[in-house]
């Protein structure tokens, strides 16, 4: 939930949090509006693809488009929550539009699956995707979170919020757009 206790285990998580904090800081001294979407594993086409700490899901794409050998780290059963890109700016623009959703912080979670099926998917909706798994590198093992889903009734209940796009519709679209814009994002 919104109120479980943040435990960043890396300077991104960090960042993120001292973010929200901000904002809601700001919201509540200031009276800026500010609302917290808690987004997770967000991908889809238009997400820069330079290097997989801007997304892992994106960089598996990206592996899979240049035909290389996608490597998970550990048994790939670490569990993710997903949001395909449309999903997650249809509820930033419901939060936009509802006063109530000022001040306030949500998770925005969608379907959850774990590396391994994500990677499996990818070969379905484009077929020659193949993967290995190998041990976690040190500096990755000490900030791997293990599985992580996201409830995101509070902002559902509020809003009617809830993501619309499959996971499979949501690699396949992420497939075909980056099969014709590649060029621009690495």
């Amino acid at each position: 939930t919104e109120e479980h206790l943040m435990q960043p285990t890396d300077v991104n998580g960090i960042n993120n949090m001292a973010g929200e904090w901000y904002h809601i800081l700001y919201n509540n001294v200031y009276r800026i509006r500010a609302t917290s979407l808690r987004l997770t594993n967000t991908f889809g086409p238009r997400h820069q693809m330079r290097h997989h700490r801007q997304g892992i899901l994106n960089w598996f794409i990206r592996q899979a488009l240049e035909g290389k050998m996608i490597r998970i780290y550990g048994d790939g059963t670490q569990t993710r929550d997903t949001n395909y890109v449309d999903d997650v700016v249809d509820a930033m623009l419901l939060a936009m539009a509802d006063e109530r959703t000022n001040g306030e912080i949500y998770n925005l979670g969608g379907t959850p699956v774990n590396l391994r099926d994500f990677v499996r998917l990818m070969g379905v909706v484009r077929g020659g995707v193949s993967y290995e798994l190998v041990p976690f590198p040190p500096d990755v093992k000490d900030i791997e979170i293990g599985d992580y889903i996201a409830d995101h009734s509070k902002f559902s209940a509020l809003t009617g919020w809830k993501p619309v796009h499959s996971l499979e519709d949501g690699v396949r679209r992420t497939f075909e757009y980056y099969e014709k814009h590649w060029e621009h994002y690495w």
